[in-house]
């Protein structure tokens, strides 16, 4: 079985790497303002921008991210809504192409429900870890991390789903898609990410496109709260998706990874509501 190895810590922070931070935003008015007030001074030194993806929010969602954004400078933020409601998954296409349009060298994602913490990445960052790699996946579910208020339910299958995926990929694998990661763009260059689903098994489909890719992957531990969050996610129907992307992986990963479950043209579009040059 392979082993996804940390990389080396030692390595000095490259002064030459762009992060743009995407923070997803679906119906999170209540958490948002906590989200965007995590990009301290001391947060905001490692990133060159931060965007906020509103996917047509039927609450205030947007408002309250545009008030929570002024208190960052103009030009570090942009706030974006889709021009149509395109899925978790669809709102990940839409990130990846504007960091691949505007030569961000990674791309870091953080769930805008706040049940994540961008503090959890900065001693990766500090010490120069996503130079070594191509990915830094937050593990919920392994050695080190904390899941305050987290149905124990929940988190036996995840267990049980990881174990499955481990077997399969003969990698260990410590987390099917959490909301902290990091990923290196010019991997996804060739937008490969395109033809995959626009839910919330968007993540799942990038992780096995990452490992069937030889992609350098390392998880780290983090701490993953449920609080006030309403989780769009319906175990049962979670899990048959899942059943079947994993057979499908195992059976023909060439059909799983390329055919299009995406939209028919391939376009994922938004507009910007407010901030600084995109």
């Amino acid at each position: 079985m392979k082993a996804t190895t940390p990389p080396a810590h030692e390595t000095a922070p490259d002064t030459h790497t762009r992060i743009m931070v995407f923070i997803p935003a679906y119906n999170c008015a209540p958490q948002i303002g906590r989200v965007i007030a995590q990009f301290t001074p001391a947060v905001m030194r490692h990133v060159s921008r931060l965007v906020v993806i509103d996917n047509r929010s039927t609450d205030d969602t947007l408002d309250r991210a545009r008030d929570a954004l002024a208190n960052l400078p103009a030009d570090r933020w942009l706030l974006l809504r889709n021009r149509e409601n395109h899925g978790l998954g669809g709102s990940h296409k839409v990130a990846f192409d504007h960091a691949i349009a505007q030569g961000f060298t990674h791309l870091v994602v953080l769930h805008g429900d706040d049940q994540g913490s961008i503090a959890d990445l900065l001693p990766l960052l500090d010490a120069g870890a996503h130079l070594s790699c191509d990915a830094l996946l937050g593990g919920r579910f392994m050695r080190g991390s904390r899941l305050p208020g987290y149905s124990r339910l929940r988190t036996a299958l995840n267990h049980l789903a990881n174990w499955a995926l481990t077997a399969i990929t003969f990698t260990r694998v410590h987390d099917l898609g959490a909301g902290l990661n990091l990923y290196r763009v010019a991997v996804f260059a060739d937008r490969a990410y395109l033809p995959f689903i626009d839910t919330l098994s968007f993540n799942q489909m990038l992780l096995l496109h990452s490992l069937d890719a030889g992609h350098r992957l390392h998880f780290f531990p983090l701490t993953w709260r449920e609080d006030d969050q309403v989780s769009n996610a319906r175990l049962a129907h979670m899990g048959v998706r899942l059943a079947r992307i994993m057979l499908g992986y195992m059976f023909n990963r060439r059909d799983l990874l390329t055919r299009n479950l995406g939209r028919a043209d391939g376009q994922y579009l938004s507009e910007i509501i407010a901030g600084g040059a995109a």
